[in-house]
């Protein structure tokens, strides 16, 4: 896991992860954090193993560590985070040591991570969008009536 520990330590990580923070400070609803990424990440890795999918888990924790990094830019100019954030993930995946194959397998599953037609894929793309539903603890949201996820979407009950 030296990869991912590069990535955490990776200056461009580090500023969008506080941008984020910034841009979510007041927000009631989810963020989009470290604590939501290392539960996409763990849950990612659950799937996996349950699964039998035998993806590897560097790719696993780097996608969910940079799906979200991009939400701030999301805030401040429309563009949709999972592209922002796919805009983001190429300079740091090659910074910390991902190839050029691995980034590109990392990357689509990013740009992918909203689009429900992947849902049931059993690839990358696949376990983290999976993973990114799963992670949300709508259950015990105290803004949970305010939320714009739809009822049959929301967590209601611990799976992972």
């Amino acid at each position: 896991m030296n990869r991912i520990d590069r990535i955490l330590a990776h200056e461009l990580f580090r500023y969008h992860l506080e941008e984020n923070r910034r841009a979510e400070r007041d927000r009631i609803f989810c963020h989009h954090d470290m604590i939501h990424f290392l539960d996409v990440a763990r849950i990612g890795e659950i799937l996996n193993l349950e699964q039998r999918l035998s993806l590897e888990r560097e790719w696993i924790y780097a996608a969910a560590l940079l799906h979200d990094l991009g939400k701030h830019i999301q805030y401040a100019e429309g563009t949709p985070h999972e592209l922002a954030s796919a805009d983001i993930a190429p300079q740091i995946l090659s910074d910390c040591g991902f190839t050029a194959d691995e980034t590109r397998v990392i990357v689509e599953a990013i740009r992918n991570h909203r689009n429900a037609g992947i849902a049931d894929s059993r690839d990358l793309n696949g376990v983290l969008y999976r993973a990114d539903k799963a992670s949300r603890a709508c259950f015990a949201c105290e803004a949970r009536a305010e939320c714009n996820w739809k009822g049959e979407k929301k967590n209601l009950k611990i799976r992972y």
